[in-house]
């Protein structure tokens, strides 16, 4: 028996390019994420090989909600997480030990109706009355909660607001007919789509460029495993880079994590409502922290500066600037790295 594992070891080690004693030297993370073609880094990460050129044994964990992979993060079930701009931050509030330290991606977050809603909530006053459903802690919630909150529409008192555990179960009581709006992410707003509803709005059509789905880590990780985090954004970027060279091929990937039509997969990562970076975008963090305390959604005194780790990512791409100086994506991305984000605003509609 011993004699047919190590000759399996060997053989994946020849599949991924490293000895069988790199192989078992492997530094071993688990990472939680949510069934969403944003997660795309992830997945293209793992199948392709990067996190193990860099050393990791990455295991992903899946759930259904940012919620339940926070809770898992805090007691120590994960290492790294990414679940949104909105949950971590929440829980942050809280009391919750979490630092950002990279991202996944942004936008990706849609307004849904049936057809013969759908033109009333086109103008945010008109949600007066109505019944919306979000996923618990959803980052597209909370965006279009604040931009609610600066129209002068309390959606503590003028709406009714009903939280999910999943985009599924917000997706089919639309349907139903029990919401009369419902607010998902990708890739269920193209789902909707399919099964004869309306996109209202995208996330983006409210605040352009809004973070989502962030690497979150407890402190205390970012701190003990600096080196083997700094890893796991390499191959983040290295995955980047092919998301943007081959997008036959990272649809291939996706598609084993999100299992819907390829077409539909390709609209979605491809067609312009989602965001893909694994950059921290500290100040859009930092701006969204201040969404969310003007909207009431979270009430805390408390500065998120040091809450945010952007050393890491700095030093992953001056990683690979370093061995692949020739490659002009690093020092593009790098160059944005250091210019920072631009101001996030709530658009008036």
């Amino acid at each position: 028996m011993m004699r047919w594992k190590t000759m399996l070891l060997a053989l994946i080690a020849v599949a991924l390019g490293v000895s069988v004693s790199q192989a078992a030297d492997l530094k071993k993370l688990k990472a939680g994420y949510l069934p969403t073609s944003g997660h795309l880094l992830y997945f293209v990460a793992k199948e392709k090989g990067f996190f193990q050129q860099e050393g990791l044994d990455v295991e992903l964990a899946r759930f259904t909600n940012s919620g339940e992979g926070l809770t898992a993060l805090k007691t120590g079930k994960l290492d790294i997480g990414s679940f949104g701009t909105s949950a971590p931050l929440a829980f942050i509030a809280k009391g919750a030990d979490f630092t950002v330290f990279g991202g996944q991606m942004g936008e990706g977050h849609g307004l849904i109706a049936k057809p013969e809603k759908a033109e009333r909530f086109k103008e945010l006053k008109n949600f007066k009355g109505a019944t919306i459903g979000a996923v618990r802690l959803a980052t597209g919630d909370v965006v279009f909660r604040a931009a609610l909150h600066e129209a002068g529409v309390d959606w503590k008192k003028d709406l009714t607001i009903k939280e999910f555990d999943s985009p599924a179960a917000v997706l089919e009581a639309v349907k139903k007919g029990s919401l009369d709006a419902g607010l998902v992410w990708i890739p269920y707003f193209t789902l909707a789509e399919k099964q004869g509803l309306k996109v209202v709005k995208y996330s983006g059509d409210v605040i352009k460029s809004h973070t989502c789905c962030r690497q979150v880590a407890l402190t205390s990780t970012i701190k003990e495993r600096q080196a083997d985090l700094e890893k796991f954004l390499v191959a983040l970027l290295r995955a980047y880079k092919f998301y943007l060279e081959d997008k036959n091929g990272t649809v291939d990937v996706v598609a084993k994590y999100v299992p819907i039509d390829k077409t539909d997969l390709y609209k979605d990562i491809y067609g312009g409502h989602l965001l893909v970076s694994p950059d921290p975008h500290r100040k859009s963090v930092l701006q969204f922290w201040e969404f969310m305390k003007k909207a009431d959604y979270i009430t805390s005194n408390e500065s998120i500066d040091n809450r945010i780790n952007v050393r890491l990512y700095g030093n992953a791409l001056a990683t690979l600037a370093r061995n692949e100086p020739k490659e002009g994506l690093w020092k593009k991305l790098d160059k944005e790295f250091r210019s920072g984000d631009a101001d996030l605003h709530i658009k008036a509609h």
